[in-house]
């Protein structure tokens, strides 16, 4: 086997890696970023989680970016066995415990798509004294996107204040994913939420986050649903909401739903359908992870749309010259 000379990314992982816990253990934070394709050469993202359930430990989860790249079997071989060793020994864990996934251009719902790996385990982490079941095997994702952690945290202070100020908080979460916003809702106050997706394997999911929880289900609901329909249907009944998050994906076309979505086509549609549905001094959360996306300038003026991504993009996910992971605007009534 060809000798491959993986240093400069070693060298940089360990750089990194001793500023990232230093930073994520002053903020109380288990799980963060501490590489993402810091060397041209070696175009991975690595994300560090800390497990508390079903077993405590450091568990890497790395996906490799594509590139186009062409490389031989043999070599290509090579030169991934070289970065996972040089991972694993820089971190110091057993090589078990790095998951790698190679992440391909998505487009629709492949993201989300189930991979072969039926029996994988899952586990819990804890973030801000909330808990969740992650999964490193399974999908592409692990069911905790960590660059929305400050938007989460936002959620959470906005209902903790209206709480403050002896008001109720009745917050909607669209497109929900595994629920992590409800969670942080529900644990700050929410008097009542509405969780809404169409996916029945991610509301399975919610639940058990809202079980870790302690989340009272009666209260706290969970509705699967095509949002695109369901959010006529709450306007045509006059329903409000005084929180409401929007975090759609940049594309989707299951079949179980009622046409197809494009974020950058119907984000002004989908906008203007929330801000319908919040009460008075409601307020809006909408995030996107489209590169591409552009905001409709008029929607932005007639809405009073303010872009929050500064805030809302934690430090481990930001770098100099690079557009960050999503971003993010807000809006109140």
């Amino acid at each position: 086997m060809p000798t491959v000379d993986v240093s400069p990314f070693a060298n940089r992982l360990r750089k990194n890696l001793a500023h990232w816990r230093k930073w994520a253990r002053r903020r109380g934070i288990s799980c963060f970023r501490i590489y993402d394709r810091d060397v041209p050469q070696f175009p991975f993202a690595i994300d560090w989680f800390e497990t508390v359930a079903p077993r405590t430990g450091t568990h890497l989860h790395v996906q490799e970016i594509d590139t186009g790249w062409k490389m031989t079997d043999e070599d290509y071989t090579s030169w991934l066995i070289a970065v996972c060793d040089a991972i694993c020994e820089v971190c110091a864990i057993p090589a078990e415990q790095l998951h790698l996934k190679r992440r391909e251009r998505q487009r629709g719902t492949s993201q989300y798509e189930r991979l072969d790996d039926a029996d994988a385990e899952a586990f819990v982490v804890e973030e801000a004294g909330h808990r969740f079941e992650v999964n490193f095997d399974i999908y592409l994702d692990t069911g905790l996107f960590l660059d929305n952690r400050p938007t989460r945290a936002l959620v959470a202070d906005t209902v903790a204040q209206r709480a403050s100020a002896g008001a109720g908080t009745r917050f909607l979460n669209l497109f929900a994913y595994t629920g992590s916003f409800s969670v942080y809702a529900a644990r700050a106050g929410a008097s009542h939420s509405t969780t809404v997706d169409l996916s029945n394997t991610y509301q399975a999911w919610t639940a058990r986050n809202f079980a870790l929880n302690r989340i009272d289900s009666r209260r706290h609901k969970l509705v699967r649903a095509d949002v695109l329909a369901w959010l006529g249907d709450e306007i045509s009944i006059a329903e409000k909401y005084d929180l409401i998050v929007l975090d759609p994906p940049s594309f989707s076309n299951s079949k179980k739903m009622q046409g197809v979505l494009d974020v950058q086509r119907d984000h002004a549609r989908l906008i203007g359908q929330c801000h319908d549905l919040l009460a008075s001094g409601g307020e809006l959360f909408f995030s996107t992870n489209l590169r591409t996306f552009a905001i409709d300038p008029e929607l932005e003026q007639r809405l009073g749309l303010r872009e929050i991504t500064h805030k809302s993009v934690p430090e481990d996910f930001k770098h100099p010259g690079r557009r960050g992971p999503h971003r993010a605007w807000h809006a109140q009534i």
